[in-house]
């Protein structure tokens, strides 16, 4: 596929077509890394990290498993 490369400002732009951005899991806001690899441009979207807050998130009544006893205490452990 061929695009237009246009003047923005002091830099350059081009639009990403939908078909790519999609594949790319690529939308307005998200974060890229721009690099150069063998003289070809290289745009990589950043993925967030994981958080607790999406990880807990997650849990629910169906998945949460219950209690787990693990017998008396050893050594230094208290409970």
């Amino acid at each position: 596929m061929h695009i237009l490369v246009q003047k923005w400002g002091n830099s350059l732009a081009f639009r990403i077509p939908r078909a790519f951005a999609h594949e790319a899991d690529i939308s307005q806001g998200t974060t890229v890394d721009l690099g150069i690899h063998k003289g070809c441009l290289v745009i990589t979207p950043v993925k967030k990290g994981i958080s607790l807050k999406d990880l807990l998130a997650k849990v629910s009544v169906s998945n949460i498993h219950s209690e787990n006893d693990f017998g008396v205490s050893k050594g230094l452990e208290t409970w």
